[in-house]
């Protein structure tokens, strides 16, 4: 690592915890807005209503699964995935004890607004850290590359896929999930534009962030 890098770390692994911390809350929002969750989280929601599990522990159990997915298409987690899949979760755990369920449309949509916002600038501080892809990144990449199909069809058939199994399971699918995958790719773009931190010899500040081909990760 260069000096340039070097005093830069701090500031990484801050970015890092801030990110990763802030996501949770944005799920929150939009779990508690329940005009429809991500993918993922509606996953998590069906598989919670299931067992004797929270919501943050079992988005922390789905993620650990997703890493042990890692090792047949030989991936290797860095210290960015293995903190998103121990922090996301109980980040969110927090968010919901705190924040009320609103009653009034009007108030689900701004719920599901900040939620989305603060997710998008979260996504931008983890993945600007350098710390490598969150689990579900690196699934999604690592898929690409083992079977050679298009970044987008790996990710529509993962995302359809959760989707379905947790809706049948109770998450709560919505037009907040449409929105969600239509608007949360050019978000979390320009977040990553904004928090990047720059590397040594003016490197691409996306390379290496747990970024793909496309446009934005999916829930890291």
């Amino acid at each position: 690592m260069s000096r340039f890098s070097g005093r830069r770390l701090p500031r990484r692994f801050l970015q890092l915890a801030v990110g990763l911390f802030l996501y949770g809350i944005g799920i929150a929002f939009i779990i508690r807005g329940a005009i429809g969750a991500a993918p993922w989280d509606v996953l998590a929601q069906g598989i919670a209503r299931h067992v004797p599990l929270s919501f943050g522990t079992v988005t922390i159990l789905v993620s650990v699964i997703v890493l042990l997915l890692w090792i047949p298409i030989k991936q290797k987690p860095g210290i960015g995935a293995i903190l998103n899949a121990l922090a996301v979760g109980p980040a969110a755990d927090l968010g919901l004890r705190i924040l009320p369920e609103p009653d009034a449309l009007w108030l689900q949509v701004l719920f599901f607004a900040i939620g989305l916002t603060v997710l998008a600038a979260a996504t931008g501080l983890y993945i600007g850290a350098h710390f490598g892809p969150g689990p579900r990144d690196g699934l999604m990449t690592g898929l690409h590359q083992q079977l050679g199909w298009p970044i987008w069809v790996v990710r529509t058939g993962l995302e359809v896929t959760v989707v379905i199994i947790g809706w049948a399971l109770g998450g709560n699918v919505g037009v907040g999930t449409v929105a969600f995958a239509l608007l949360v790719g050019p978000m979390c773009q320009f977040f990553m534009r904004v928090f990047a931190v720059r590397l040594a010899g003016g490197e691409d500040p996306r390379r290496g962030a747990g970024t793909h081909t496309g446009p934005v990760p999916v829930r890291g």
